[in-house]
């Protein structure tokens, strides 16, 4: 287990703002920004990609890990196949309800790991746990696997999102307690 973290059996629920409540026949995952091919994606066209599965441990910044998680989901690096990000574009931001963003590197997410996950344990993913869609970056603290995903921006320049604007740490590797910034004045 990353240094500083305790193991859980649970799943503990920690988010910004309400739950929403989706309507998957409206739903669409934007992609875009420096991209040759911005697109749109509908619930069906998403669950029609290649699913694929991760088993593997989760870390939240608030100091829990739950062990052997299954996830199902797209990988991330079919979106990039398909957007063909410009050899510019250096960083995604995750874009998802209640106005909450998060950033990683590029090159961070095309991981075989990284999913766009829809299901949890075999099951449907519930909206307490950013049902119908979240992003799953594993490696990282979990708050840089958005909840409730309905856009992927590609970027030139790195944007902070919204933990990191608040004084989390941009990198958050828990091997490395990133947890917070080390700009003076920030909590940690």
């Amino acid at each position: 287990m990353p240094p500083g973290q305790t193991l859980t059996a649970g799943f503990p629920v920690l988010h910004v703002g309400d739950i929403p409540n989706i309507d998957l026949d409206a739903w669409r995952l934007r992609v875009f920004g420096n991209v040759a091919q911005p697109f749109d994606l509908s619930w069906d066209e998403l669950r029609a990609l290649p699913a694929t599965e991760f088993h593997g441990d989760i870390h939240c910044v608030t100091r829990w890990t739950k062990k052997d998680t299954s996830w199902t989901g797209v990988r991330f690096a079919e979106i990039v196949a398909r957007a063909q990000p410009a050899a510019s574009a250096a960083f995604v931001v995750q874009h998802a309800d209640n106005d909450y963003t998060t950033n990683l590197p590029l090159a961070e997410m095309l991981g075989d790991d990284v999913l766009i996950a829809y299901a949890f344990e075999g099951q449907p993913l519930e909206p307490v746990h950013g049902g119908p869609i979240r992003m799953l970056v594993p490696k990282k603290y979990f708050w840089k696997s958005a909840k409730w995903l309905h856009g992927i921006e590609f970027r030139d320049t790195d944007q902070k999102g919204f933990w990191e604007v608040r004084g989390y740490n941009n990198d958050a590797d828990p091997w490395k307690e990133e947890r917070y910034s080390d700009v003076p004045g920030w909590f940690g």
